[in-house]
């Protein structure tokens, strides 16, 4: 291939295969001119992510508020304990107006023993239910702080109290033999009748009055809650 320039008469043999070494070079300045009118948009900074948010520090007089209370769980055991003598003398009394003016005799009840048993032991726990309710709802409220704790320790105190009484009795009837000289009355009910009833009274005792006094016990620092809430 021959190229003929004017002025000059020497002739520039390019080789054929710069042909290819032209586009190559069109192509290029092709894409440097599209290149060049592309507006590239400013780089926004990456976006982090937000640092874990530090646990608030609890003031340490704060926290020498929380924990058990043995004031509290004490005071919260004599509402209790006057709470269950009021209850029960309160459904002792209806139960005796009742059977005064539908005439319930002993000698209705000794004919059916046990449903005569059965309702006397669910009033009892029932009422003494409530009771340690009442005890724990005064024990969290005068903590103010861990409600369930104080209606615990309402309950421990008072099944503490009565194994000393328990123990302390039946020391008193090896020595004098009281229970020998009290007169019961007559069940006829069989001896494992009678114990079986008796185990399973003692057990939901002790599970509905622990129950009872632990929700008390959350429901009298809701007060409190709500006091903070409010400020």
């Amino acid at each position: 291939m021959s190229q003929q320039y004017p002025g000059d008469t020497a002739t520039i043999t390019t080789p054929a295969g710069d042909a290819s070494t032209a586009k190559y070079e069109e192509a290029r300045a092709a894409a440097s001119r599209a290149i060049s009118t592309i507006s590239i948009p400013q780089e926004t900074p990456l976006r982090t992510p937000p640092a874990p948010e530090a646990e608030a520090e609890v003031d340490p007089e704060l926290l020498s508020y929380r924990g058990f209370k043995f004031g509290a769980a004490f005071f919260g055991y004599l509402i209790a304990i006057s709470m269950s003598v009021l209850l029960l003398a309160a459904v002792a009394a209806a139960a005796f107006g009742t059977a005064e003016i539908l005439d319930y005799t002993t000698g209705d009840a000794k004919t059916q023993p046990g449903a005569a048993l059965l309702t006397a032991a669910g009033v009892t726990v029932f009422m003494l239910a409530v009771a340690f309710y009442t005890g724990g709802y005064v024990a969290g409220r005068l903590a103010r702080f861990d409600g369930g704790r104080q209606g615990f320790g309402v309950w421990m105190i008072a099944l503490l109290v009565s194994l000393v009484a328990g123990g302390a009795g039946w020391f008193v009837d090896n020595q004098y033999a009281v229970v020998d000289d009290i007169n019961r009355p007559d069940v006829s009910l069989a001896d494992n009748t009678l114990l079986l009833g008796s185990i399973g009274a003692a057990a939901a005792l002790l599970l509905l009055t622990l129950l009872a006094a632990i929700v008390g016990g959350k429901s009298g620092r809701r007060y409190h809650d709500r006091i903070d809430e409010l400020l």
